[in-house]
């Protein structure tokens, strides 16, 4: 999730809300000296979608590589750790299904159509959906062949699916081998994730600039109407999370861990008002430890894995998240998605919320990794920064609770008897 600092996310607001004016103000027409605001928006903005594509493939692959390392050599990790990561894969395919299923259901992106909002030229647009429907042409079975590639060198050329395998395989491997030449590895990829997240913060200090250029473009193209488009995805992904956590979640507290849903948000109250109101999964850890552990009743060997853990690679809200946004463009493209890519765009999301999840922006750099395997331009993430950021506070809430789900699921699991048992506690 988005780790904001010190002003930033009040930067980002204003930079959103300047965009709109500056973008509904000059329109596609008006410029300075022959060139047009609307070129000079998307000109910057895609400096900026390509400052984060260049990070999407180091940064996904050491964060994988790094993560399935140490979780392979830890010492706990046997039978609890299978327990806990089958949780965590188990909660956010959920997820994905939710979005997925409301997002198809309500179609969010023809509203652009029905409101006449353009988000390319129609040369442009018809020789995507050419360059799509060929695409869409290839059989599931393809798709699945893409997870297992068979040069290398093209996995780091950007294709995903092929990628995030292989940092799945070689984490394991590095995980299982002799400690000297394992410290060596292990000492390279965590160098380039370093590294990465140093370039990433880079970047990320750009953002309101880029966030400005890329919201005033939607908004030069297409005027206030883009507002009217985009409050039924903004619903749409609300409605989405809604269901995952007060009534996906709960049912697993309840049938599977046996224990009162409503006990469970009491407990987290704490934890999940400072994730609102930080949008940051990381900066409310110390708070969800807390109530885990204080407040849920779970033990500390359960809940000192579960929940630093579920803070880096356990991001149920996300994934959902990113499975709507990119149907959502794709659907504003005016692209019909066959089974075969929206079979893709769950898996990718479902890998992805793992394997890039807890650095700054996560969300947007994983809705490039999904455009962009499925054929998408990456700057229609564009599109969705006027209403990314309440956005994101809600999902960082969801990510939160999950976590704290899979705690109690986990701690249950291994026969704790005092998880959810105080009767005392109120929300806050």
């Amino acid at each position: 999730m988005v780790r904001n600092k010190g002003k930033s996310p009040w930067l980002v607001l204003g930079a959103i809300v300047l965009g709109i004016i500056c973008g509904s103000l000059t329109g596609d027409k008006a410029g300075i000296f022959g060139v047009t605001f609307f070129s000079i928006y998307d000109v910057i903005g895609k400096l900026f979608i390509n400052a984060l594509m260049l990070i999407v493939v180091p940064l996904v692959s050491s964060s994988i590589i790094t993560g399935i390392a140490r979780m392979g050599n830890e010492s706990t990790f046997g039978r609890l750790g299978l327990r806990i990561f089958g949780f965590y894969i188990g909660t956010s395919f959920l997820a994905i299904l939710v979005g997925l299923l409301v997002v198809n259901a309500f179609n969010p992106g023809a509203f652009f159509t029905a409101h006449g909002t353009a988000v390319m030229d129609p040369e442009s647009a018809a020789q995507l959906k050419v360059n799509l429907a060929e695409g869409s042409q290839v059989s599931i079975i393809s798709v699945i062949l893409q997870i297992i590639p068979s040069n290398i060198v093209d996995v780091f050329h950007g294709q995903m699916l092929g990628l995030i395998f292989f940092s799945l395989f070689l984490g394991y491997a590095i995980s299982k081998i002799d400690t000297h030449p394992q410290s060596i590895l292990m000492g390279f990829w965590q160098g380039v994730f370093q590294s990465t997240l140093v370039i990433t913060d880079v970047v990320m200090k750009f953002l309101p600039v880029g966030v400005f250029c890329l919201v005033a473009k939607s908004f030069a193209a297409s005027g206030l109407d883009s507002l009217r488009s985009l409050a039924v995805f903004f619903f749409t992904v609300i409605f989405g999370l809604s269901i995952f956590m007060f009534v996906v979640l709960p049912l697993l507290l309840k049938f599977v861990a046996g224990v009162n849903p409503m006990n469970h948000f009491k407990a987290m109250g704490p934890a999940l008002v400072t994730a609102f109101s930080t949008s940051s999964s990381s900066a409310t850890l110390p708070v969800t430890i807390e109530c885990v552990e204080q407040r849920a009743g779970v033990s500390n060997r359960i809940c000192s894995l579960v929940i630093p853990l579920g803070t880096s690679i356990n991001m149920s809200g996300s994934a959902l998240y990113e499975c709507v946004a990119a149907i959502f463009i794709a659907q504003v493209y005016g692209v019909d998605l066959s089974l075969t890519m929206q079979f893709s765009i769950v898996l990718l999301a479902l890998v992805t919320s793992i394997g890039i999840a807890g650095i700054p922006s996560a969300s947007i750099v994983a809705i490039i990794v999904i455009l962009k395997a499925i054929g998408l331009p990456p700057e229609g993430i564009g599109l969705l920064f006027a209403v990314d950021r309440i956005l994101d506070m809600c999902r960082t809430t969801v990510n939160v609770f999950s976590d704290s789900c899979c705690a109690v699921l986990v701690a249950k699991g291994e026969g704790e008897k005092e998880v959810l048992t105080r009767t005392d506690l109120e929300f806050a």
